[in-house]
């Protein structure tokens, strides 16, 4: 357990720099990182997407919760397990922004236009310029804000309906199958070994006990993993792009864990298929997989009981 600290409070951080310590946290608990293993901070800023100054300031702020230990030449190592990592640590994994949440919840369930300002936006959330401009600039690299002429900003496409979510699934039946099947397809032996014991631990119980954001995050990894096998960067940058639009329905989707087993147990076939390199039966299970998906979340009544 990590030892009591007088870490600042994370709502101190930016919205930014709190998600990229809650990526970070489901990272080292998703891989179970042990005591003094090294986070390179180049590494995790590429596999989050980011420059490494939030990187930077969310392993700062680790390390005084007292999970983390700075070495001023060599950076930041573990200085517990990461099974231990509860308390605050774990606490990051269960928040979010909450003015990210609020605009995220009222786009979802059409309580804002497709095109706002910054002064309405302001005055309905009753916060700042600055507070409202960090939260619309995370939307925005998340792909469901742009911004239009002076300070006004358009709302794109969200999975936020039964139909935008099976037209997701049906794109990407399209795409992740191919890319097993394309002439570039190489997966890496010690990635697919990862992903296997990932993947093992959510059916051997992880499903119950491993909180939404981390559950996603290993769903999200599988798939971006194949996808980066395919080496074809236009796949690669849809599912990632696909992946950023399903966070919004699926972290609500806290009760769904059942599930979640079977999607492991249903990955675990697709990388035995992989590591067989019987590459025609691994497009087929995830061709079979994504369209098991797809039909268990339409039946769901409650998926989006946010936008009802």
């Amino acid at each position: 357990m990590p030892p009591e600290t007088d870490a600042p409070p994370a709502n101190e951080l930016t919205s930014l720099q709190q998600r990229v310590a809650r990526e970070i946290v489901a990272l080292v608990r998703r891989d179970n990182y042990k005591a003094g293993e090294h986070l390179r901070e180049v590494p995790i800023a590429q596999h989050i997407g980011t420059s490494r100054s939030p990187v930077q300031s969310a392993l700062r702020h680790l390390a005084a919760l007292g999970v983390l230990q700075q070495d001023a030449n060599r950076g930041f190592f573990l200085s517990v397990d990461a099974k231990d990592w509860d308390g605050q640590v774990a606490g990051l994994l269960e928040t979010d922004d909450p003015l990210y949440l609020r605009i995220a919840d009222d786009r979802q369930s059409n309580k804002l236009p497709d095109e706002v300002t910054e002064a309405e936006l302001m005055r309905r959330y009753e916060v700042a310029r600055s507070t409202l401009r960090k939260v619309l600039s995370r939307i925005s690299e998340e792909g469901w804000i742009e911004q239009s002429m002076g300070h006004g900003w358009r709302f794109l496409s969200m999975i936020d309906s039964p139909d935008a979510y099976e037209e997701s699934y049906m794109f990407r039946q399209s795409i992740e199958p191919g890319a097993l099947l394309g002439p570039s397809f190489l997966f890496v032996p010690a990635e697919l070994k990862q992903l296997r014991r990932e993947q093992q631990r959510i059916v051997d119980g992880g499903y119950q006990t491993m909180t939404p954001i981390e559950l996603f995050e290993s769903n999200s990894h599988f798939h971006e993993t194949l996808a980066e096998w395919g080496h074809n960067r236009f796949v690669l940058q849809s599912v990632r792009r696909i992946n950023q639009l399903r966070r919004l329905v699926e972290y609500r989707q806290a009760s769904q864990r059942a599930p979640r087993q079977t999607q492991a147990a249903e990955h675990l076939a697709i990388l035995d298929a992989i590591e067989q390199q019987d590459f025609m039966q691994a497009a087929n299970l995830l061709r079979a997989h994504l369209d098991g998906a797809r039909r268990r979340k339409l039946r769901d009544p409650g998926v989006f009981s946010q936008a009802a």
